[in-house]
């Protein structure tokens, strides 16, 4: 039948999948709400924009599934285009839907009025469009979700005129199957096995574009005794225990030298960008094979190098089927107790630049249950944790990574959390980058999560009092004064705790997988270890 638009879009999402949009309702929006608790799609509300954003985007990394948002004209969208900034960076599919004005060019001085809504969100999304009617709005949600199954996962922005979203339309057409990720051909299999196979010492770095092949990824480097690195979204895709694994130290400068034995490498779903390995070239003398999804990562290589366009995790699916016909294990070249020994003196290395840290990190991995999913913000803690702390499986620690914006772990968590209920999810945040965005502890507490929320507190912004020291720059601006976190937290409504001892922390984290509400556990460097 038909109903407005704004509530027509609302059933089409629910008929897509769509299960769970964040949001803030505004005066522009209120028809986008008409039908959401009419679809079956429950809602979660923000505190602001930008935590909707991300919450979107936890609830996209936990699940697979497009994270969806609901934005009010102008600041609205403004306030969000962090968090989609993020989801870009990081191949995250997030959706956000907002109104727009119906008139910029002839009437000035209204409510909400940007000069170009449309291309500022253009700036941080793959695509920024505008829809007038209701055949272009259901166009533009499927051409999201295609492009979100179809290839790399990037945020999308819709927006809609409001005089558009209260008008009435036509339900949205049945959907149409979803295509599937490009895959390799099967000559370029047969490529990379000949290759992997004749290679004397292969290296491989896994991506998070990898992750489909996880559950065969440490049979084919056994297979083929090749070596390999992964970066910090790649971690659980190799076994810790595999010998030959250097695990996430590809931004130690060293690790290049590890790089320089291999006689192949190959890349697979990962873009080996400045996050990855913060240096301007990765290292290797040996030719690369390069397995990405986005035709832009693969027109970055060297002569020399080949170039796969294809899923990475299909790649591995076949190869692990494809190795076995063609040979047993093979010996490897690698030494593993030179890979043991690299891997100690960078874990050495990773204690000395940031004291105390890897203790705590070491005391909080011992009691997480394996199926913990993690979500942590830009913070030193997270920054040690990332090279030292092995996953034991995949997709299940979320970094901010390439855009690098502080304030995403605390909202995202509350996305994951969502998507997971009864299963353990944990936010790790730094003292100032809680601050960005604390006032979603609202959100937690209302919708009752058993959120453990870990928060490192040492008082300052950490990381660039260092950068300035080795700058050679006196100190400035780092300092700042903190309110009281448990008296904030329980202002809330939230549980609060800071343990003296990392035993006490320890406890204080798993009763808090078990709580009512979330628990803010603040951590300094002056625990007992």
């Amino acid at each position: 039948m038909q109903r407005p638009l704004g509530s027509q879009i609302s059933h089409m999402l629910k008929a897509r999948g769509v299960d769970v949009i964040f949001g803030i309702p505004g005066v522009h929006n209120v028809e986008m709400y008409r039908g959401i608790e009419e679809a079956g799609i429950a809602h979660v509300l923000a505190r602001h924009e930008q935590g909707a954003g991300f919450m979107a985007d936890g609830y996209s990394r936990a699940t697979g599934k497009p994270g969806v948002c609901y934005l009010i004209t102008g600041p609205g969208l403004c306030n969000a285009m962090t968090p989609l900034g993020q989801a870009y960076s990081d191949s995250v599919s997030v959706l956000a839907v907002t109104s727009c004005l119906d008139n910029v060019t002839g009437k000035r001085g209204q409510l909400h009025q940007m000069l170009d809504q449309r291309a500022a969100a253009a700036t941080v999304c793959e695509w920024s469009e505008e829809a007038r009617d209701p055949a272009t709005a259901y166009h533009l949600v499927d051409r999201a979700l295609v492009g979100f199954k179809s290839k790399r996962k990037r945020s999308c922005h819709i927006q809609v005129p409001i005089a558009s979203l209260g008008a009435f339309a036509d339900p949205a057409p049945e959907a149409v199957p979803l295509p599937s990720l490009p895959k390799a051909s099967s000559d370029d299999l047969r490529m990379i096995v000949d290759r992997v196979l004749a290679a004397q010492k292969p290296i491989f770095i896994f991506g998070g574009g990898a992750l489909g092949g996880a559950d065969v990824a440490t049979d084919v480097l056994r297979m083929t005794g090749a070596a390999s690195f992964c970066t910090y979204a790649g971690r659980g895709i190799v076994a810790p225990e595999y010998p030959l694994h250097f695990g996430s130290f590809l931004a130690r400068p060293d690790s290049a030298s590890a790089l320089a034995e291999a006689d192949l490498v190959v890349a697979l779903g990962t873009e080996l960008s400045e996050c990855d390995i913060w240096r301007d070239e990765l290292g290797q003398t040996a030719p690369m094979i390069r397995v990405d999804i986005d035709p832009l990562m693969l027109a970055q290589l060297r002569a020399g190098d080949t170039a796969v366009l294809g899923d990475a995790g299909a790649i591995l699916q076949a190869m692990a089927v494809a190795i076995p016909a063609r040979v047993e294990d093979q010996t490897s070249k690698w030494d593993a107790q030179k890979v043991a020994t690299a891997k100690s003196r960078w874990r050495s290395e990773v204690m000395t630049e940031r004291p105390g840290i890897v203790e705590v990190a070491d005391a909080l991995k011992a009691i997480l249950p394996d199926d913990c999913m993690i979500y942590s913000d830009m913070t030193q803690f997270a920054y040690a944790a990332n090279e030292v702390w092995d996953m034991s499986r995949p997709g299940h620690w979320h970094h901010p990574s390439g855009f690098g914006t502080l304030g995403y772990a605390l909202p995202a968590a509350i996305g994951g959390a969502v998507a997971r209920r009864g299963l353990p999810t944990l936010a790790i945040l730094g003292d100032y980058g809680f601050q960005y965005t604390v006032q979603d502890l609202g959100t937690a507490v209302e919708l009752g999560l058993s959120l453990p929320i870990f928060v490192w507190d040492n008082g300052k912004l950490g990381e660039i009092e260092a950068s300035m020291i080795q700058s050679q720059i006196a100190p400035n601006a780092v300092v700042a004064r903190n309110p009281d976190f448990l008296a904030l937290a329980r202002a809330y409504g939230a549980e609060a705790v800071e343990p003296k001892t990392a035993r006490d922390m320890q406890a204080a984290v798993l009763a808090a997988f078990d709580a009512p509400v979330p628990t803010v556990i603040r951590v300094t460097p002056q625990m007992d270890l």
